[in-house]
């Protein structure tokens, strides 16, 4: 019994040790299982914080920019904001000012500023004041354009027809009319009708806006010589040029050549080349018509020079003589002014080349 009891003792210690040994292996068989985890994983990083954008925002006022009175607030302009979306804050406030007619200035007498400026190029710290001036009613430049042409047409045609009000019945019925005054008046037609298709289909009017003052006087100005003209040559008592039909054959071909080449100068300047990101000037292609472009900058007002001055000679007329000498000078005071804007910007490739005239002016 003593025997059987021993071994009974000694078979249950070796049990325990078998259990706790087991236990151990288990243990360290899960702290390295856990200890190659940690290192799997790599360094702990703390979570990062969240950025809270800070978006600036400017407060404008707005003052009179003759008695400096204050106007108004405009607030919670962002930096990306423009100047053309403080006119529209300025509407909201002050209802009976439209953008089209505000006009807004950094310090009095200065330039207006463009409605595509940014605020945040103007501001030299989060409050901006700006100087207000009421620009009078305000039309599109595509109005005063078709205004301005469209006007010469149908007022021509009116003389050309010679009704009764402006002349003598009798007088219109008993004079037959010389073949310069028919071809005149498709030449005058024809002038117009291009510039009206090239403002609404050539050209990129701006969309900006101008004051109204500035369409009556263009229409006055066309329209009033161009009664003046069109009286004259429709009249009954019209004669013809001295020099007879090589006056007439002459210019009239001379008028069509200028008239073609103002056209197609004005479709290159309406599609300009470009290279790359910069903007080239124009230049010569194979129409003969843009080769004028070696010699003058602005050819497009050389040709409308010489389109008034072959009609000049056509008809032989003082009104057509005093608007083409007028015309003349306007064109040559905005052709020195391009030359010189693209002295700066294209200068190698406006080098030996004249404003308007070639190799005088």
């Amino acid at each position: 019994m003593l025997k059987r009891h021993k071994f009974l003792e000694r078979k249950r210690e070796l049990f325990f040790q078998g259990v706790s040994r087991s236990t151990m292996k288990n243990d360290i068989r899960n702290f390295h299982s856990l200890s190659q985890l940690v290192l799997s994983a790599g360094h702990l990083k703390p979570n990062p914080a969240v950025k809270h954008s800070k978006t600036t925002h400017f407060e404008i006022e707005i003052l009179d920019a003759q008695t400096r009175r204050h106007i108004c607030i405009v607030d919670k302009v962002t930096q990306t904001s423009t100047i053309h979306d403080v006119k529209q804050k300025l509407h909201k406030a002050c209802p009976k000012w439209y953008p089209s007619q505000v006009g807004l200035q950094i310090e009095c007498g200065g330039p207006f500023l463009k409605d595509y400026i940014t605020i945040q190029s103007v501001a030299a710290s989060s409050i901006v004041t700006l100087y207000f001036t009421d620009l009078g009613r305000q039309v599109s430049w595509t109005t005063v354009f078709l205004a301005e042409y469209t006007g010469p047409l149908l007022i021509y045609l009116l003389f050309y027809l010679r009704i009764s009000c402006i002349y003598d019945v009798k007088e219109s019925s008993r004079r037959l009319r010389h073949p310069v005054v028919h071809l005149a008046c498709f030449c005058h037609s024809i002038h117009y009708i291009r510039i009206l298709l090239e403002t609404l289909f050539v050209h990129k009017v701006s969309a900006g806006h101008t004051p109204l003052k500035n369409l009556i006087m263009g229409c006055a100005f066309y329209w009033g010589f161009t009664s003046w003209i069109a009286y004259y040559i429709n009249h009954p008592w019209y004669t013809p040029p001295s020099c007879g039909n090589r006056q007439v054959t002459v210019s009239a071909i001379n008028f069509l050549i200028c008239e073609a080449g103002n056209h197609f100068i004005n479709v290159i300047l309406a599609h300009p080349n470009h290279t790359g990101n910069n903007a080239c000037f124009p230049r010569p292609n194979c129409n003969p018509f843009t080769w004028m472009f070696f010699l003058v900058s602005c050819p497009n007002y050389t040709y409308e020079i010489g389109s008034w001055i072959s009609f000049t000679i056509l008809t032989q007329t003082l009104p057509v003589g005093i608007f083409t000498l007028l015309m003349s000078i306007q064109m040559c005071l905005w052709a020195q002014k391009k030359h010189k804007i693209y002295l700066k910007k294209f200068n190698l490739d406006m080098h030996m080349k004249s404003a308007i005239i070639p190799f005088i002016l």
